[in-house]
Order: C-alpha cells, then structure tokens, then sequence
C-alpha cells in the first residue's frame, strides 16, 4: 500500500477536491490522504457544489490539520501553491502551481477543480508505478535506525549486516496502516535479531 498526501494551508478547497479525485480514479493500492497547517472549520461551500456538479459528496468532509501520523504515512506529498505556509514534509514531495478557489465565484471554482482533476488522473494513469517503486520512506527509516544500530552492534556485526538485517525487518512493515509505531516495534525486533549469533530474519531472505 502506498499514501499519497495533499497539502494545502486550510484543507478547504485545494486538497480537498485532489483527495476526492484520486479516490475516484486511483488502484486500490493507492490511497490518498489530506491535510493543512491551518484547517479552516469547514470545507469551502463553493468547493462542496462544483464537487457535486461532478458527483462527488464532500459536503460531511471536516479539514484536518497535518501530523507526524500523517507525515509519516506518505510516501508521496504534493502541496497546492501554498506559498510557503505548507508544512515541511518529509520524503518525496512536488508542488502544482493551483489557485485557491477560497471566496472565489463558482466558475472559477470549476476551472480550478477540473485542473486538479486533470492533474490527478495524469498521477494516476501515468505515474502510478513511480509511486508504487518509490522507496523514499523506506530509506528514511533506515537512515534513522542505522546509526545507532551500528554503534550498538559494532564489536559483534559488520555495517553491513546490520543494515541488511535492519532493511529485511522494515520490508515487512511497508504496509503498516499505522507507521508512527513502526520504528518502535521495527527497533526491538531487529535488536533481538542482531543479539543472535547469526540473524535470523536473513536466513530467510
């Protein structure tokens, strides 16, 4: 499973409409998710109509404000012109130059959504296996395990194997729907591993 997030300063509009398409048109393997630094009380009712206009319901949707959860589930972030006020995200990230449909008139509001469409469906049906091959998260677990990892294991286990041991381990947590707890678990299981005189867990690769 791979998380795509979208960013946008209030969660009202932008994000918003980009969730609602990736999840009309994405694979199921492919999950989107959306969020601001500063969530606004409710999505923008202009945003709502042109939304309905095209079939889709967001009307019961609440703004959501962007965290470490979050954060760490997506393998993929696109903010929407935040203009600097996006949060700083980790892993793979990309910008698409939208307007904020925010006070603007319904016809706007409609040109601004069929762009975010036609930006989606472009993610989707063209780049979807670049998500899907994207290891960026992947590699930041490693990079903060390893460190430490290899001080702690240096006189019994070369660099090597502890990141071999430490890659194999993370592998099986790819797909965790909760990842804030996964360098917990992920940890005490490849310590437990590297205690032993040959690495189990490698013994299976």
């Amino acid at each position: 499973m791979k998380y795509v997030l979208f960013v946008c300063t209030h969660n009202a509009g932008r994000s918003q409409i980009a969730q609602a398409f990736f999840e009309r048109y994405a694979p199921a393997d492919l999950r989107a998710e959306s969020a601001g630094q500063e969530p606004a009380d409710a999505i923008w009712p202009n945003v709502i109509e042109a939304m309905r206009e095209v079939g889709i319901d967001i009307s019961n949707r609440k703004p959501k404000k962007i965290d470490l959860e979050m954060q760490l589930h997506a393998d993929r972030g696109i903010t929407l012109n935040c203009e600097g006020e996006c949060p700083y995200l980790i892993g793979t990230v990309e910008d698409w130059d939208v307007d904020d449909p925010a006070g603007q008139p319904l016809e706007k509001v409609r040109e601004i959504r069929d762009y975010i469409e036609q930006r989606v469906r472009e993610l989707v049906d063209v780049r979807a296996d670049e998500i899907r091959a994207d290891r960026s998260s992947h590699q930041r677990w490693l990079a903060r395990l390893l460190p430490s990892l290899a001080q702690e294991f240096a006189d019994t286990k070369t660099p090597e194997e502890v990141r071999a041991c430490a890659d194999a381990i993370l592998n099986e947590f790819d797909d965790a729907p909760v990842r804030s707890f996964v360098l917990i678990v992920a940890e005490r299981r490849i310590r437990e591993c590297l205690r032993e005189d040959q690495c189990s867990v490698l013994t299976h690769v």
